[in-house]
């Protein structure tokens, strides 16, 4: 007895079906890594510029850290100014919070 060949149609669509939510968190993921890394490089820059500032005797630099959407903390000692500073990720991911920390010559005391 020879039976009818079995019919394909909708194959594609089902393996589209299961593929689409990988590709999905995939690119999610990717999005949120270079949203955090966007975020680290500019918080990097504000908090460098925030040390370098407060070394000189600058009144108000950490408006830079301020104006990335950070909390900085300075420390002085031994002659130096360090500001460390903590930023969540902009993308609502389970990605840790990006911080970056810098120090300067304390020339403005």
């Amino acid at each position: 007895m020879i039976g009818r060949p079995l019919d394909e149609r909708g194959a594609v669509t089902a393996e589209f079906a299961v593929a689409l939510p990988a590709v999905v968190v995939v690119l999610a993921l990717g999005v949120g890594v270079l949203g955090s890394a966007a975020t680290g490089v500019r918080l990097q820059h504000a908090v460098t510029e925030s040390a370098r500032l407060l070394g000189r005797g600058d009144d108000g630099a950490l408006a830079a850290v301020a104006s990335a959407g950070g909390d900085a903390t300075v420390d002085r000692r031994d002659g130096t100014v360090c500001v460390s500073a903590t930023v969540p990720v902009p993308v609502a991911l389970p990605l840790p919070p990006v911080s970056a920390r810098a120090c300067a010559l304390d020339g403005g005391r």
